[in-house]
């Protein structure tokens, strides 16, 4: 977390603070914004990799008191608008479209604002999977889901407890049932004190109007802001069959125990 306070520069309220970024993932928040930030996301990786990497951002939910734009050689393109209220929205951007200009917007009590987001670099294409434009909620195909299941954050056999609906944040909160764990990359999945079982929550769009349901799935996904993000849910018993067939093949791109 990196973090600014705009009190120190009261007296120069056209100052411009430049603030360089070395992490692949955290969070930045300005205290009492005035005059303007320009965040610098350096990461640890070769130069010759920017190019392949998409910034996300994700203001804090009360996150005010200045506007956020996207700045290349001098020209500014607002991003996120001081006010805007879209909660859990996501920002993302090629590497390569620019930097992040934060401006102060004139306040009369600036002690009030905190200006805030979390932000996220990653491969272009893990970026394409979590911000699917053209079909968020389309079924895939056996070839999508067997390399999913080799490239994704969590790899789990579970059925749907339960969905909670949330129409503010056009989003849907799927619980789940895990009867085997495969993979995780964060411990979005674990064992409950009562039952004795794992047990976790994977956030997916509301359009896709997922129910609670009988059977078994395969649930995989990428971690986003540290939640946990559907990717491909086939029926568990598809998987099985897709598996098989790709196995006797030779075609599967990764071993994975099916039972």
């Amino acid at each position: 977390l990196s973090s600014r306070s705009g009190l120190t520069h009261e007296s120069h309220k056209k100052d411009v603070e430049q603030v360089y970024l070395r992490c692949s993932e955290g969070a930045i928040e300005w205290m009492y914004p005035t005059g303007a930030l320009i965040v610098n996301l350096r990461p640890n990786t070769s130069p010759a990799s920017y190019k392949h990497l998409t910034v996300c951002i994700k203001p804090f939910k009360d996150s005010a008191g200045a506007n956020i734009y996207l700045e290349k050689t001098g020209e500014l393109k607002l991003l996120v608008q001081d006010g805007d209220r879209s909660p859990s929205k996501v920002y993302c951007f090629g590497y390569d479209q620019g930097g992040l200009f934060i401006e102060a917007t004139p306040q009369q009590d600036i002690s009030r604002k905190i200006t805030g987001f979390q932000y996220e670099l990653m491969n272009k294409g893990i970026a394409s999977d979590l911000h699917t434009v053209s079909a968020p909620c389309r079924p895939c195909s056996d070839t999508e889901v067997l390399l999913a299941v080799c490239t994704s954050d969590f790899v789990i056999r579970g059925s749907i407890q339960d969905v909670t609906n949330e129409a503010e944040e056009q989003e849907s909160i799927i619980h789940v049932g895990v009867n085997k764990l495969y993979r995780q990359k964060s411990k979005v999945f674990q064992l409950t004190g009562e039952s004795g079982n794992w047990r976790g929550q994977i956030k997916t769009l509301l359009e896709c109007g997922v129910k609670p349901g009988d059977g078994d799935f395969l649930f995989t996904g990428r971690m986003h802001f540290g939640e946990a993000r559907l990717g491909c849910a086939p029926r568990f018993k598809d998987f099985q069959r897709m598996y098989k067939e790709a196995k006797d093949k030779g075609l599967n791109p990764c071993e994975i125990g099916p039972d």
